[in-house]
């Protein structure tokens, strides 16, 4: 039985027509109805035997998001204990001593042995250990240029920004919007640095999730009948540490984090 992943999957068997043979009044609401097992593929007309044969039975749902990031991190512990991880420490500027390599996250130690085994001085999830591990792995060591740039112009990035919005940026300014103290948890708590930006936002501040890997988060709150905005901002050298997808997963724990920091003092609701 074949694995579909999304509902997209299934979408691009169909012809696209519209046709509302199925009763569905588009293809892709027909796909996401098969997605959800509300109806079956041999409801549309136009598919053809194998098709219908290969996905008409019950449909191999993937693993869930903890359990996707899991066997990540299970496959880049592997490659770490095949690299050489003293040249990665001299290559990324970290420190090695006694078999690991040991760099900051959020100004904290990170430890990671020769072995793929992990420690470290804050709470380890996977939003940030992908990144990192992947950053351990293919950084280039390149220094920040101290030139920002948006999230599109990263390369990768157009075609994920609209989702990096929607899951980053959006919810981060809801929380900016109603959690007084989310500013100040990032100077006290994640070691941020504030700035006066060129950018002419109210409150810049600059968050290191890694040292190579600097964003900056600019806030604008609501004024004369316009309501606030948010963005995040990267470095110039920031494809050459970190691909887009870790760049994404990155931003999206740390969206994650505040969230729940914020709904732990009952500032917002998600």
């Amino acid at each position: 039985m074949s694995h579909i992943n999304n509902p997209m999957e299934i979408y691009k068997l169909l012809n696209g027509s519209n046709c509302r043979e199925c009763n569905e009044k588009t293809c892709l609401a027909f796909a996401v109805a098969v997605f959800k097992e509300k109806k079956p593929i041999h409801a549309c007309p136009y598919l053809e035997k194998q098709v219908i044969e290969q996905y008409g039975g019950e449909i191999e749902k993937p693993n869930t998001v903890d359990e996707y990031k899991e066997e990540a991190i299970k496959e880049l512990k592997q490659k770490i204990s095949l690299i050489d991880l003293s040249q990665a420490a001299q290559r990324l500027g970290a420190r090695f001593s006694k078999n690991k390599l040991t760099l900051k996250v959020f100004g904290k130690d990170f430890s990671v042995d020769t072995n793929g085994n992990l420690a470290s001085e804050i709470h380890i999830n996977a939003y940030m250990v992908v990144p990192v591990l992947n950053h351990i792995l293919n950084g280039s060591g390149k220094s920040p240029q101290g030139n920002w740039i948006t999230f599109r112009e990263l390369a990768g990035g157009p075609s994920r920004y609209a989702h990096f919005h929607q899951r980053c940026e959006k919810p981060l300014k809801r929380v900016a919007d109603t959690y007084t103290d989310l500013f100040k948890d990032m100077l006290d708590i994640f070691g941020g640095k504030k700035i006066v930006s060129q950018i002419g936002s109210d409150i810049s501040i600059i968050l290191y999730p890694l040292p190579l890997f600097p964003i900056m988060v600019c806030y604008w709150k609501p004024e004369d009948g316009l309501e606030s905005s948010l963005h995040i901002y990267f470095d110039s050298a920031s494809d050459d540490n970190l691909d887009i997808e870790s760049n994404y997963t990155m931003n999206e724990g740390i969206t994650l984090m505040f969230e729940k920091i914020a709904l732990r003092h009952g500032a917002c609701k998600i």
